[in-house]
C-alpha cells in the first residue's frame, strides 16, 4: 500500500496556527478574559512585577502503579491539584483549602461546634493501601476520646466576642446598679455631683496618661512581639508592665498631692463651695491611687488579648461594681437613702465619706487582682525587667505619643462639659440637670457600644493588625466592613429605642432619686439616643488605623470632634434656659461625632485604596434606620400613652417600657425581614441555629 500523503506532511492549513497566540505570554490569570473581569482583585490583588514565578503544570498524569489494581477500590485517588496559581484560584490561592459561600451560609453555620467528618477521607486510606496485598480486618481499638471543639474563623470570631459580650453585659448590668445604689445613697444634687467628679477624676487622669497607648497601640505592639520573638513576646510584655507600673505609681503620688488643683480643673463651682471643695478633695485622695490599679489591669488584660483568651478583661470589672454596691449599700444602711437623709455636702459626715473612699479604692485593687490566675493559666510569669532600651519600647512609646495627644484632646471636650454641666445645674435649681444626670445618661446610652461594638472589634483587632502586618488592605477592608455591619443590626434599634423609650427608661432606673430628676434624666438619655449610630462608627474606623500603627491620624481627628463638642455645648449653655443646657449638651455630643465619622471614613479609605466597602456598609445601616423610624414612632407612642394612663412611677414606667419595648422591636425584626437585610437574617439564624430550630 503506498504511503498516505497526508500522514507524511502537515497540514498547510493547520500548520503555525496557534504559534500567535496573545495569551500565552501573559500573565497566568489573562488566559480567562471573563474570570478576569470578574474576580476580586482588590482582595487578591497579583504579584508585583518582576516576582512571577513560571508555576508547574497545571495538570500531570499520575505515574503508573507498578502493580495492578486493589479491586476493593472503586475509584483511584485523583492527583492533586499543583501548588501556586492553578486555572481557578490564579493568585496563589490554595485549593485544598479555599471554599466559597455566602454570608448567610457562614453565619449560620458559625455556631455549629461539631466537627465536620473528612468526605476524603476514605479515599487517602485506600490509596495508602493502593498494591498492596489485603490485610486481614482487625478488631477496632476502644474509641479515642473526642478532640477538642474546632471551629472556623467566623465561629471563632463569634465565641470570642459572646464570650466578651456576656462578660461585658453582666459587667455593665452590675455598673447599672452601683450608680443606682450611689444616687440613692447622694442624691441627685451637688453632693451626688461631688463624688461624681472625684470619682471621674482618676479615669480622666489615666486616659491622658497611658490610657489611650495602653487601649490601642500596645495590642498590635503584641501581637508583633509574639509573632516575631523567640519567647512568644514574654519579655516584651513583662517590661511593658514594668515600665507602666513604674510610670503610673509617679503619677499617682502627683495627683494625690495636687488634688486640690485638680478639683478647681474639674470644676470651678464646687471649688468656689467650701464644703463642696473640702468633701471634693477627701473624695478625690481615695479615688486618685486607683489610677494605678487601672493600669495594671488594661495592661493584664491587652496580654490575654494577644494570646486569644478575651473573657477575663471584660469579667473582672463586675467584681469591681460588686465592692462598690456592697460599699454603698452599707452607707444606706447606715444613713438612709438621700431621700430619707437630705444629706448634703455640709453634712455628710467624715466616717461616710471614708467608708465610701475606701470601698471604691477597694474595688479597683480587687479588680486588678484577678487577672492574676488568668495569666498564671497562660502560661505568662510576670517577672520586673528594667531594660528597656533597645528592646522595641521607643517605637511603642512613640506611637503613644499621638494616642496621648488623641485622649487629651479627647478629655478637653470632657472637661469643657464637666465645667458647663456643673455650672448649669447649680443655677438650675433642679435635681438632675447638672453633671450625675448627665453621666447617668451616658452610662445607659453607652451600654450597647461596650457590649456590641467594643466586643466584637476587640476580637477583630488582632486579626486586623496580623492583615496590616502581612500588608493585605482586602482583608483590612473585609474586617472593618464585617464588624460595622454585624454591630449596627443591634446599634441601630438600640438608638431609635433610646430616642422613643428613653423617658420611661430613666423614671424606672433612677425613681429612687426623686421624679423630677428622672425625667430630667430621661430627656438626657432621648437626646444622647441617635448620636450612638455615628459613635459606635468612629470606634470602628480608629481601629483601622491603629492596625496600621497610624496614631496621628486619630489624635487629627479626635481634635476636631473635641471642638465641635465643646463649641456646640458652649453654644447651648448660653442660647437654652438651665435646665434644658445638659439636654442640648447631650444632643452636641452625637453631632461632634457625626462630623467626625465623615472625616475619618475618608481618611481610612485613601489609606485601603479607596475602597472601604462604602456602598455595602451605607446600603445596611439605611435599611436598618428605614426599619427602625415606624418601630419607634409605633413603640414610642404606645410607651407614652401607657405613662398617661398609669403615671411615671415604678410600676407604670415598667408597663410602658414593657409595652412600647416589644412593639418597636417587633415591628424593626419584621420591616428587617421583609427588605431582606442579610445581617438581621443571619442574625436571625444564628440564634436559632443555637435554639435547636
Amino acid at each position: 500500500m503506498p504511503p498516505d500523503p497526508y500522514l507524511q506532511q502537515p497540514d498547510p492549513y493547520l500548520q503555525q496556527a496557534y504559534d500567535d497566540d496573545p495569551y500565552r505570554a501573559q500573565d497566568l490569570t489573562a488566559q480567562d478574559p471573563v474570570g478576569e473581569a470578574l474576580y476580586d482583585r482588590a482582595a487578591h490583588p497579583p504579584p508585583p512585577p518582576g516576582t512571577y514565578q513560571e508555576p508547574a503544570p497545571l495538570y500531570q498524569q499520575p505515574p503508573p502503579a507498578p502493580y495492578a489494581p486493589d479491586p476493593r477500590i472503586w475509584a483511584q485517588t485523583p492527583p492533586p491539584e499543583p501548588a501556586g496559581p492553578s486555572r481557578h484560584l490564579p493568585y496563589g490561592d490554595r485549593p485544598a483549602t479555599t471554599q466559597f459561600v455566602g454570608v448567610d451560609d457562614l453565619v449560620t453555620r458559625a455556631s455549629d461546634d461539631r466537627q465536620e467528618p473528612d468526605a476524603f477521607a476514605h479515599l487517602f486510606r485506600d490509596q495508602e493501601g493502593s498494591g498492596k496485598p489485603p490485610v486481614p480486618p482487625q478488631p477496632e481499638p476502644a474509641p479515642a476520646p473526642a478532640p477538642a471543639k474546632g471551629g472556623g474563623k467566623v465561629s471563632g470570631l463569634l465565641k470570642s466576642s459572646a464570650v466578651m459580650a456576656a462578660g461585658t453585659l453582666v459587667s455593665r448590668l452590675t455598673g447599672f446598679v452601683r450608680s443606682l445604689v450611689i444616687t440613692a445613697a447622694l442624691g441627685a444634687a451637688m453632693l451626688g455631683d461631688t463624688f461624681t467628679i472625684a470619682y471621674t477624676l482618676p479615669t480622666m487622669i489615666y486616659i491622658l496618661t497611658v490610657g489611650g497607648g495602653l487601649n490601642s497601640v500596645f495590642v498590635p505592639q503584641l501581637v508583633r512581639a509574639m509573632k516575631d520573638d523567640e519567647d512568644g513576646g514574654e519579655a516584651f510584655a513583662n517590661r511593658l508592665l514594668t515600665l507602666v507600673m513604674v510610670a503610673l505609681g509617679l503619677i499617682v503620688v502627683t495627683a494625690v498631692l495636687v488634688a486640690p488643683v485638680l478639683i478647681q480643673l474639674m470644676s470651678s463651682t464646687i471649688a468656689d463651695d467650701v464644703a463642696a471643695n473640702s468633701v471634693a478633695v477627701t473624695f478625690a485622695r481615695y479615688c486618685l491611687p486607683t489610677i494605678f490599679f487601672m493600669g495594671v489591669h488594661v495592661v493584664m488584660g491587652q496580654i490575654l488579648n494577644a494570646r486569644g483568651k478575651f473573657g477575663a478583661m471584660m469579667w473582672t470589672p463586675v467584681l469591681n461594681n460588686i465592692v462598690m454596691i456592697i460599699t454603698f449599700g452599707l452607707f444606706i444602711w447606715v444613713y438612709g437613702t438621700s431621700a430619707e437623709s437630705r444629706m448634703g455636702v455640709d453634712t455628710i459626715p467624715p466616717e461616710g465619706v471614708r467608708l465610701l473612699g475606701i470601698g471604691t479604692l477597694l474595688g479597683l485593687v480587687v479588680q486588678s487582682l484577678a487577672m492574676i490566675p488568668y495569666l498564671r493559666e497562660t502560661g505568662f510569669r510576670f517577672r520586673p525587667r528594667f531594660d528597656w532600651k533597645g528592646h522595641g519600647l521607643g517605637k511603642t512609646v512613640k506611637l503613644a505619643k499621638w494616642t496621648v495627644l488623641f485622649v487629651l484632646a479627647n478629655q478637653a471636650g470632657v472637661l469643657v462639659v464637666t465645667q458647663l454641666a456643673t455650672a448649669a445645674g447649680t443655677a438650675s435649681g433642679h435635681d438632675g440637670t447638672g453633671f450625675l444626670a448627665y453621666s447617668n445618661a451616658q452610662l445607659i446610652w453607652g451600654m450597647p457600644q461596650a457590649i456590641i461594638t467594643v466586643s466584637v472589634m476587640a476580637a477583630l483587632l488582632p486579626r486586623i493588625s496580623r492583615a496590616a502586618h502581612d500588608n493585605d488592605p482586602g482583608a483590612v477592608r473585609d474586617d472593618i466592613s464585617q464588624g460595622l455591619r454585624n454591630s449596627a443590626v443591634a446599634i441601630v434599634p438600640v438608638a431609635f429605642t433610646f430616642l422613643a423609650l428613653g423617658l420611661p427608661m430613666a423614671t424606672l432606673l433612677y425613681a429612687s432619686s426623686g421624679i423630677e430628676a428622672a425625667r430630667s434624666m430621661g430627656f438626657i438619655l432621648m437626646a444622647f439616643a441617635l448620636g450612638l449610630i455615628p459613635y459606635s462608627v468612629q470606634y470602628v474606623v480608629l481601629r483601622g488605623f491603629y492596625a496600621y500603627e497610624d496614631t496621628r491620624t486619630p489624635f487629627y481627628n479626635t481634635v476636631i470632634v473635641a471642638a465641635v463638642n465643646a463649641a456646640a455645648s458652649a453654644l447651648c449653655y448660653v442660647v437654652l434656659p438651665a435646665r434644658w443646657a445638659v439636654v442640648g449638651m447631650a444632643f452636641s455630643y452625637g453631632l461632634a461625632y457625626a462630623v467626625g465619622v465623615g472625616v475619618a471614613w475618608r481618611r481610612l479609605r485613601n489609606r485601603l485604596g479607596g475602597d472601604l466597602d462604602g456602598a455595602h456598609i451605607v446600603r445596611t445601616y439605611a435599611r436598618l434606620c428605614m426599619a427602625a423610624v415606624p418601630a419607634a414612632l409605633v413603640g414610642g407612642a404606645a410607651g407614652f400613652g401607657v405613662l398617661e394612663l398609669a403615671g411615671t412611677g415604678a410600676l407604670g414606667s415598667l408597663a410602658a417600657l414593657i409595652c412600647g419595648g416589644v412593639l418597636l422591636l417587633g415591628i424593626f425584626f419584621v420591616a428587617a425581614k421583609k427588605m431582606r437585610i442579610e445581617e438581621v437574617n443571619g442574625l436571625v439564624g444564628m440564634v436559632r441555629g443555637r435554639l435547636g430550630r
